[in-house]
């Protein structure tokens, strides 16, 4: 299987965030990629420049920190030419690499602006190097900037950051380091095209963690009286864990709880609401291996939670 490493540079609206377009708050303006074999050598780049069609100014930021002018913006190509370029590139069994999670929704959500998502099929498993990157080298929950992992590994700096080809080139160098047992162990999921059918949910089982993506639904308490969605399996031996403490939520977005397993003990669970462009919900939910400290941490959160609900109550 070959790796496609890419790193997209986008723009926003340069007059401010009431009169973006609601369909489309990041426009793609430049495309960079390197095309790795299946031992990671370099095979092939790839590299456009796409002329903005939404937001034809650059952005105050978006000035300061990529390498285009507005002319060389205006001298590109068209999006729909340019996404296409770079599938045909990329061909059809690959798997792409980003520095982060960002970029892959963003291609998808300016391929939906122009009526081109069917190009790709989701959710889509890739490769976040900036995760992988951290796993390796630090901690699961540290995430850096990709100079800093350039500078960790002592790589060459032979090309300006904030570019989309250089910015790919760095990542792949990165990615090229990465133990082969780590890359296979973390894959990650986009879910901007998210599961619409209970037969298109996704569980997957990772080295210490499981994760699991729901279907659609209207509302947040039909989503949490959904059997799969509340259940507590251990994330090591796959076998049923009883709740130490039933599932809560935490600010809205997020739920919470703790669950036991005797062979493995404690887990904890976390299942965050997402919203889909349309304005449906999902679940993306994931167990994993906790500690006593942990497992009296989230009780805690909970007991927190109470108090302070208590207390507004007297206070109306």
């Amino acid at each position: 299987m070959d790796y496609v490493i890419f790193d997209l540079e986008w723009n926003q609206c340069p007059y401010g965030k009431e009169k973006e377009n609601p369909k489309l708050p990041f426009e793609i303006i430049e495309i960079g990629a390197v095309k790795m074999d299946g031992e990671r050598n370099v095979v092939g780049t790839f590299h456009r420049i796409v002329k903005p069609v939404v937001y034809q100014h650059l952005h105050h930021r978006t000035r300061e920190v990529v390498g285009l002018t507005e002319e060389d913006l205006q001298n590109g190509i068209p999006f729909a030419q340019a996404v296409q370029e770079f599938f045909a590139f990329s061909g059809g069994a690959c798997m792409f690499g980003t520095w982060g999670p960002g970029d892959l929704t963003e291609l998808q959500r300016n391929m939906k602006f122009y009526n081109l998502l069917s190009l790709i099929r989701g959710p889509i498993h890739f490769y976040d190097v900036q995760k992988l990157f951290a796993i390796q080298y630090e901690t699961m929950k540290s995430r850096r900037a990709l100079e800093y992992a350039a500078d960790f590994l002592h790589l060459p700096k032979d090309e300006h950051f904030h570019q989309a080809l250089s910015d790919a080139k760095y990542t792949a160098d990165i990615f090229a380091r990465i133990d082969m047992d780590v890359v296979l162990a973390y894959d990650s999921i986009d879910v901007y095209q998210n599961p619409k059918s209970k037969k298109e949910e996704i569980h997957a089982v990772y080295n210490g963690y499981t994760k699991f993506i729901s279907r659609e639904f209207d509302t947040k308490e039909e989503a949490m009286h959904d059997r799969e969605v509340c259940s507590t399996h251990c994330c090591i031996c796959g076998k049923t864990a009883r709740k130490r403490l039933r599932w809560f939520s935490a600010g809205g977005k997020n739920y919470y709880c703790v669950a036991w397993c005797p062979e493995h003990g404690y887990l904890k669970g976390k299942a965050r609401m997402k919203h889909s462009d349309e304005g449906k919900l999902f679940v993306v939910k994931t167990i994993r291996v906790s500690s006593e400290q942990e497992a009296g941490e989230i009780r805690q959160k909970k007991e927190n939670l109470r108090k302070k609900r208590n207390q507004k109550r007297k206070e109306m």
